[in-house]
């Protein structure tokens, strides 16, 4: 069986060190011409692909990057089996963007809530050395987190964080995205559309809120804080929110959930309500997550752009550590609506 070609055996056949080898590889610098030549006619001829150690020893590049994701909601989602693929997704984005420049991605679970945050970044932070962090909600709005990152000069990403602050802030525009869809209820002819914040924790919770506001306002139609249910992303806060709604004496004949999880809550409960989508109740969710469109009916949400955001984090932070200055500090991400059988026009 033959034996893996290792940067050895390519120092060997050009007749140089491992630290030249590795200088040419990751197109370092004070490496002659002809010395560069003959250590790339040494790889095609070996067919050598080079690690992530041959990689690391040619300079102060680590070649990874590390991506955050919260625990406890990750660990739940996975556990509960809900369709959701923001994980996929996120892993897609950023994996294949690092990959068209030679860099890995370390994904690392961490508790945002628990008292040791600051430690277990360190920690992986010390174990892996990243060229950047990617940061994601409610991480991204985390201020320890992001004090401790300024604090070790290391630069990383916020995706999904509309606030103003350090770091690379990667969203879609929640404002606008929330607009988009009360906008497209008004337009199928509903005037009482209710709305599902998610976390106050997240910063874009907020601005999904105000882009809902914006658009009934825009109207000319009062916003009614009744027909607004204040959720925090998860199925059960989905469920009381609509429930609350169908209480109403003036209920509302349609609503946007800021989650695909709330949705799917305020379409089970409007069901046992007897009132069925889209004639009596109407829905646009967020996210498009698959299992919105296995739903009965299939839902209209607005297409949260993840791998796109992910991999523009990844690319702000790669380019970054190469020397870049002329960087944005804030890139919006388009988002889209798919719309689909619970909205028709009444």
């Amino acid at each position: 069986m033959r034996r893996p070609v290792t940067i050895k055996h390519v120092a060997a056949e050009a007749g140089v060190s491992l630290q030249t080898v590795s200088r040419v590889i990751n197109n370092g610098p004070n490496v002659r011409p002809e010395v560069r030549d003959r250590v790339n006619a040494a790889v095609a001829k070996l067919g050598y692909t080079p690690s992530l150690a041959a990689q690391r020893m040619g300079g102060s590049r680590s070649w990874l990057l590390l991506a955050l994701n919260d625990r406890d909601r990750t660990i739940e989602g996975w556990r509960l089996g809900e369709g959701t693929d923001w994980v996929d997704q996120m892993l897609m984005g950023g994996m294949l963007e690092c990959a068209e420049h030679g860099y890995r991605m370390i994904f690392e679970l961490v508790d945002t809530h628990s008292s040791h945050v600051e430690r277990e970044i360190r920690g992986a932070i010390s174990a892996l050395h990243p060229d950047g962090v990617i940061l994601t909600p409610p991480h991204s709005d985390n201020p320890v987190i992001i004090d401790l990152l300024v604090q070790l000069g290391l630069p990383f990403s916020r995706i999904g964080s509309v606030a103003e602050g350090p770091g690379f802030a990667i969203t879609m525009d929640d404002t606008a995205a929330a607009q988009a869809a009360t906008g497209h209820l008004l337009d199928l002819g509903h005037t009482r559309v209710g709305f599902i914040t998610g976390s106050d924790e997240w910063t874009l919770s907020g601005a999904r809120l105000d882009g809902y506001k914006r658009a009934i306002t825009d109207r000319g139609i009062a916003v009614d804080e009744a027909l607004i249910g204040r959720g925090d992303f998860s199925f059960e806060s989905g469920t009381a929110a609509m429930q609350a709604f169908c209480d109403l004496e003036d209920r509302p004949t349609a609503l946007v959930a800021s989650n695909d999880q709330m949705a799917l809550a305020a379409l089970r409960v409007a069901n046992s309500r007897g009132l069925k989508a889209p004639d009596q109740m109407a829905i646009v969710s967020f996210d498009d997550t698959p299992i919105v469109k296995f739903s009965n009916p299939p839902l209209t949400a607005i297409v949260q752009p993840i791998a796109a955001m992910v991999a523009e984090a990844s690319r702000l932070l790669i380019r970054a550590k190469a020397g870049d200055t002329d960087l944005p500090s804030k890139v919006v991400v388009p988002f889209g609506l798919a719309i689909r059988d619970s909205t028709r026009r009444v």
